[in-house]
């Protein structure tokens, strides 16, 4: 199977770039013959035959027709222009999260057989402030740009899909962890930095009260859910293609807590507390979730949470 991945040198990419190149890993039934990542640096990419690496932004026409040119059977979009960036940069944000992806949908359209693509939109669909509860029939009404963006994807994708040019799949992501400790545009930042200075025995100024709770997912269970959506049946996806992912939904003094339960009650200790309306409002709100849907069709969450303290700092 030929597969292509934007921005699969990123924090998710490269970790779904590595578990297709295992030599186990095979979507419905059929092993990886080849591997096209198309990114903005190829550097620090697996040393392997299969995989080709297409430097630029997907914004580039040039870059988007190279990473393309041996008509991919299936396609992880991940690439995108994140929250805080998009925010501060409108142009960059709408080129990127959604002119390019257009661009990527007219190409895939004119293949000869149409192709699977796995999108990875957001929990920013919802907006913000959130209701009191998520499931299947809340409204989708994003607050900022990034959020739009993603949504206006979702419904293109769907008619493409609609119109048989591509078989699509969406899977909602919430905050994934544990990102590496570096700039990346991301307001939620600070969900990721939490697990690595604690791990560290560094302080950490928590920008959210200890109360607020947020919607967790450990980077190796994404790239299980990424694997999952290129895997269903087009028959299962027909009725519906867009699913947001179940979570682990735990205040900051639980994932506190076991943070220390796992690296030493002296952790405690080293988190202080600064709230930050804005963030506490778009991170720290999050209502419960049923997810009963994407369960049933074989998404998963990590199960516990020192469970997802393990896998979200497994892939530093």
């Amino acid at each position: 199977m030929k597969v292509m991945v934007t921005g699969g040198n990123g924090f998710v990419g490269r970790v779904l770039v590595q578990r297709l190149l295992d030599a186990d890993t095979r979507i419905n039934g059929e092993a990886i013959s080849s591997l096209t990542v198309a990114d903005m640096s190829c550097a620090g990419l697996p040393d392997d035959a299969r995989l080709r690496c297409v430097e630029g932004s997907i914004a580039d026409p040039e870059v988007l027709a190279s990473a393309l040119a041996d008509e991919p059977e299936l396609v992880f979009h991940l690439a995108s222009i994140p929250g805080g960036a998009a925010e501060r940069n409108f142009e960059l944000g709408r080129d990127v999260n959604l002119t390019a992806t257009i661009n990527l949908f007219e190409t895939l359209r004119g293949f000869a057989k149409p192709s699977r693509l796995v999108f990875t939109s957001t929990i920013a669909v919802y907006g913000a402030p959130l209701p009191d509860f998520i499931d299947d029939f809340t409204p989708l009404r994003p607050h900022l740009s990034y959020g739009a963006q993603k949504l206006a994807t979702e419904v293109l994708l769907q008619d493409y899909s609609r119109r048989g040019w591509i078989d699509g799949r969406i899977v909602r992501l919430p905050g994934i962890v544990a990102r590496p400790p570096q700039p990346s545009g991301l307001l939620s930042a600070f969900l990721s930095d939490i697990f690595w200075k604690l791990k560290a025995g560094e302080a950490f100024t928590c920008p959210v009260s200890e109360n607020g709770v947020a919607w967790f997912m450990s980077v190796p269970c994404c790239v299980d859910n990424l694997i999952h959506a290129a895997s269903m049946d087009e028959a299962v996806v027909k009725p519906r293609r867009d699913f947001t992912l179940p979570v682990l939904r735990l205040t900051m003094k639980e994932l506190i807590a076991g943070l220390a339960e796992r690296y030493g009650a002296d952790r405690l200790q080293l988190v202080s507390f600064e709230p930050n309306a804005e963030l506490e409002a778009g991170f720290a709100t999050q209502p419960p979730m049923d997810a009963s849907a994407a369960l049933a069709v074989g998404y998963k969450h990590d199960a516990d949470i020192q469970t997802l303290i393990e896998a979200a700092t497994s892939c530093a």
